[in-house]
């Protein structure tokens, strides 16, 4: 049964306040190579960031890797459960007894997990690699500074790549 909710809250970035969205920020040096890769919370109908930060540990307004730089504000009259923020509530719960690990069992899976229980769209099929693909398709950036934060490492790195390979090919050549 879908249940009415607010579907007009509004995004607050300067406040840090994401209702009815899922966050997303980079990961030092793995988000400078692979810039889809990030670190994920789920927000409560308030816009409270809740976030898997490691081993038996759920932040609250706290993300481990610093503020959000993308969200995905999502509809909450697609949420089947009670209510969503039972649902981000009991999938905190459940992940602060959980060891977290890095490719199997981590932050994106904690908001998987609630997805999954409120049912979100429908759907109890959620998981890393759909709400990663999601969150790339549809997540919008907080800022121009959460434009930045996200890409500038990354086209930092890659320019350094390309001048490394270009010289040593060059070098290579010319002797």
């Amino acid at each position: 049964m879908r249940r009415k909710m607010d579907s007009k809250a509004l995004v607050d970035p300067s406040r840090n306040r994401f209702p009815y969205c899922v966050v997303w920020t980079p990961l030092p040096l793995i988000t400078w190579i692979l810039p889809f890769i990030g670190h994920m919370g789920i927000c409560t109908s308030a816009g409270v960031i809740r976030d898997f930060a490691g081993p038996y540990t759920v932040t609250e307004d706290d993300m481990a890797f610093g503020n959000p730089t993308k969200y995905w504000q999502l509809t909450p009259s697609k949420a089947e459960a009670d209510s969503w923020d039972s649902a981000v509530h009991q999938a905190s719960e459940e992940y602060k007894r959980r060891m977290h690990n890095l490719f199997c069992d981590n932050c994106h899976s904690h908001v998987a997990r609630a997805c999954n229980l409120m049912r979100y769209d429908g759907s109890s099929s959620w998981n890393m690699v759909k709400l990663g693909f999601y969150m790339v398709i549809y997540g919008k950036y907080t800022s121009c500074g959460g434009f930045l934060k996200t890409w500038l490492p990354f086209m930092i790195v890659s320019l350094v790549v390309i001048t490394v390979v270009v010289l040593s090919v060059t070098l290579t050549h010319a002797t």
